[in-house]
């Protein structure tokens, strides 16, 4: 898995700000997530400042000083980083290259993160008995994979660093790579940690590749679409054997729910879902599990110790008993839940409020206690296109 990445059993997720970062690395978990794509709105001034973050977190020099004169510095041991880059699909328009044919391009996204982090951290990760490690969203083949891995031996010759010490850990967070897990895993052998059920983004790529395809593949008010239903368990438990069987880690993913200080009510509510959805986690033989928010971590922890012991991971469970078949992940009618006038607003009022925020270089939103991301914003918006253009 590489070091650092032995036990993982609650990795707590977040933009690359300076006062966020500094929360996630006093937070107490095992890994954080710096996260370059779904949570950060990638202005250049974010994109840059975030790597100028890393690397002064990394160097232990990282301090912030909010407009009220509150000061924030990091103390104690921290979590291992793990950076999640932005997608194959986006570009950097900042920088730009001449391609073989002679055309002036745009950078990509994920290689302008990738690089400017591991050029400059790499062998300071190294160093400190850490290492370079990436998250890889949005990969919807092993082709692309591949690409990710030809990447990682080029970097790791180039700066004379040993073949694997880079190690990544795949989002299956789109249908078409629920099909290829295994694929992927090959392609990434020499470089992978894992595997991760990214639910929210899975959840808008079924809507975004099937939106077209009849009342069949209609999802119900976004509330209805949890962790319980037949095909998303279906697609969770086939992550969790697939990785298992090739010595992967298997991460869950992120419950939606947050606490807030100011109302007991509402982090009442937070605290016992966030519970049930790490108990089914760990129950299903889970190695971790992504939170949202500090306050989270403590409770995750809780389910999974429950489980794990002092064991780091459940690498020895093996999950024979799961069979998934191509038809349990397309069975989208097994969410059965109703398209309310309730449901409607709730994705209108999200995909607004989030598009406001991010607009104004936010990219993770706490809204009606529930953090929304980029993710979450097009599952709104693409649900109502969807409920619009089948006559719902």
């Amino acid at each position: 898995a590489g070091p650092g990445l032995e036990d993982r059993r609650v990795e707590i997720t977040g933009p690359v700000d300076r006062k966020m970062v500094i929360n996630a690395l006093n937070s107490g978990a095992n890994v954080w997530l710096a996260d370059q794509e779904d949570a950060t709105s990638p202005t250049w001034a974010n994109v840059i400042e975030g790597q100028l973050t890393l690397h002064d977190a990394i160097r232990g020099r990282l301090e912030f000083t909010s407009a009220e004169g509150r000061q924030y510095r990091v103390a104690g041991e921290t979590p291992t980083i793990v950076l999640r880059p932005r997608g194959w699909h986006l570009v950097e328009k900042h920088l730009s290259h001449v391609d073989r044919a002679g055309r002036r391009m745009p950078a990509s996204g994920s290689l302008v993160d990738f690089s400017l982090y591991f050029f400059h951290n790499a062998k300071a990760l190294i160093d400190q008995g850490r290492g370079p490690y990436f998250y890889l969203p949005k990969l919807e083949s092993h082709r692309e994979a591949r690409l990710w891995n030809d990447v990682f031996t080029f970097a790791e010759q180039r700066l004379g660093i040993a073949h694997g010490t880079i190690r990544a850990t795949v989002l299956i967070e789109t249908i078409p790579a629920a099909f290829e897990m295994e694929e992927i895993l090959y392609e990434l052998r020499d470089h992978c940690a894992g595997l991760n059920a990214g639910r929210w983004d899975y959840i808008f790529s079924i809507i975004k590749n099937y939106r077209g395809r009849g009342q069949s593949f209609v999802m119900p008010d976004r509330n209805h679409i949890t962790m319980k239903v037949p095909f998303m368990r279906a697609y969770t438990e086939l992550l969790v054997s697939t990785c298992h069987r090739r010595g992967a880690h298997a991460i869950g993913g992120m419950s939606a729910f947050i606490p807030n200080r100011r109302d007991p009510r509402v982090t009442e509510r937070a605290l016992e879902a966030v519970a049930a959805d790490k108990r089914r986690e760990a129950g299903d033989g889970f190695d971790g599990t992504w939170v949202a928010h500090p306050d989270l971590i403590e409770t995750a922890r809780g389910e999974f110790d429950a489980v794990l012991g002092s064991a780091p991971n459940q690498l020895n469970r093996l999950r024979e008993d799961v069979d998934v078949t191509a038809a349990q992940l397309l069975d989208i009618r097994s969410a059965n839940g109703p398209i309310t006038y309730a449901g409607v607003r709730a994705n209108v009022s999200v995909a607004i409020r989030y598009l406001e925020a991010w607009l104004r270089g936010i990219g993770a939103v706490a809204i009606d206690a529930l953090m929304e991301d980029a993710a979450t914003a097009e599952i709104s918006r693409s649900q109502v296109w969807q409920w619009i253009h089948q006559d719902v």
